[in-house]
């Protein structure tokens, strides 16, 4: 349980276990969870004025603008004035990231890194229920049936771009992007980075550093 106000943001490569570290952040220090990509979808499903010009912009294969992003990120933090709470997915560029800076007294950055060889091995593995997004990885996070959701008993499917080869584009990808966005925030000095191969490896160090901060 959070006993201060604390505001942060979790940096992860695809396949990096950043969903499942969030989460655990989430539940153990009861800090608000803000999803950019979870926004985006919420406001395409209500019909609002940001979701139906993102919507146009999915459709035709393009990303969303920067501006559209900051300012639906930016008017939902407004919001939350007196709570504490846990930023993914957002910022992608050094735009963004002034931008937040300027509105939102960052305490902590916290950047997950994993490498390259074992996200590759770990996503090569990864079996997706693609109508709810639940995910299973074989070895560590098994279907109680090979092949079967949990909930649905329905088939099971793996990603296209979950291919190696794809997967380690994306990683190139990913890094190119974030180095930036690293310099900057460590330039602020609220960049922390935790190394592993795994989520359990690498949760007690992320826990421990988050005690010492807001608790």
């Amino acid at each position: 349980m959070s006993s201060k106000l604390f505001k942060a943001v979790i940096m992860g490569a695809p396949g990096s276990g950043k969903g499942t570290v969030s989460s655990r952040i989430v539940k153990t220090f009861n800090l608000k969870h803000i999803s950019s990509g979870d926004m985006l979808r919420s406001n395409i499903e209500q019909g609002t004025e940001l979701g139906k010009i993102a919507e146009k912009y999915i459709k035709d294969g393009k990303l969303v603008p920067d501006i559209y992003i900051t300012k639906c990120i930016l008017n939902e933090l407004t919001k939350l004035e007196t709570n504490s709470w846990l930023l993914d997915g957002f910022p992608r560029t050094p735009e963004q990231a002034e931008d937040l800076w300027r509105q939102e007294k960052i305490n902590s950055v916290i950047n997950l890194d994993v490498p390259f060889d074992v996200i590759i091995d770990r996503l090569r593995s990864r079996w997706v229920h693609l109508p709810s997004g639940r995910v299973y990885n074989i070895g560590f996070n098994d279907p109680k049936v090979p092949g079967k959701d949990d909930v649905t008993g329905e088939p099971l499917s793996q990603r296209p771009d979950d291919d190696p080869v794809a997967v380690r584009k994306r990683l190139e990808i990913y890094e190119a992007c974030t180095r930036p966005l690293n310099e900057y925030f460590d330039k602020k000095g609220v960049l922390v980075t935790f190394s592993g191969k795994t989520t359990d490896e690498i949760w007690p160090s992320v826990k421990q550093y988050l005690e010492n901060k807001i608790l």
